[in-house]
């Protein structure tokens, strides 16, 4: 499978990295792909456009901040993403400081990014994923032997089995929670797991799920 990942930043290059070690065919795109010349020749992933790579992929990672992230599903072109899964890791950061260790959001409690995503652009299967974690812990992570649960929601039933192998090969436990609205849910626990972030410098934790 063809994978375009839709952000330059340290998660967008984190996760070209990881579809690239687990085999997948990689491209990143960015708004400025010159940026990406090093992480390229470093990495051997191509890089281009936003609308290049959306049009070359068959699936996308939507891995840009949160306030921009309308503005670049729309850059990719309404054609190179209507049909594909779009993986979406963006959580709704607004710009102000945390307050006390919590970061501000810009949704309110019964809506998310991800709706208004969903509702901007019917076409595209939005998956929320990988937002609830810190970059450094997306790809194979180490938690003694266990495996953190990654929770995961969208409308397409065949883009969530997508995303479901996507996990398993990532080293994740996967969770399926259900429709696009339980993206209301998953997206708030960017904000808890920022906290011991900010008020104790650990960046190193995630989630796992118990069950009897």
């Amino acid at each position: 499978m063809r994978i375009g990942i839709i952000g330059s930043g340290p998660v967008g290059q984190v996760l070209a990295g990881g579809f690239r070690k687990h085999g997948y065919d990689v491209r990143i795109g960015s708004r400025s792909p010159e940026k990406l010349a090093d992480f390229s020749k470093r990495s051997g992933i191509a890089s281009g456009s936003f609308s290049d790579v959306a049009g070359w992929a068959e699936a996308l990672v939507l891995a840009v901040l949160g306030r921009a992230a309308e503005e670049a599903v729309r850059e990719c072109g309404q054609a190179n993403v209507a049909g594909k899964l779009m993986m979406d890791t963006t959580n709704p950061i607004s710009k102000e400081p945390p307050e006390d260790g919590v970061i501000r959001v810009f949704t309110g409690p019964n809506e998310s990014l991800m709706e208004r995503l969903q509702a901007s652009f019917p076409e595209v299967k939005f998956v929320k994923v990988f937002s609830c974690v810190g970059n450094s812990a997306m790809v194979n992570p180490s938690f003694h032997g266990v495996r953190p649960t990654m929770f995961y929601s969208g409308n397409d039933a065949e883009a969530k089995n997508v995303v479901a192998r996507v996990l398993d090969q990532f080293g994740w436990e996967g969770m399926d929670m259900g429709t696009v609205k339980a993206a209301r849910a998953i997206e708030p626990l960017c904000q808890l797991w920022c906290i011991p972030g900010f008020l104790q410098n650990r960046w190193d934790h995630a989630f796992h799920l118990l069950r009897p």
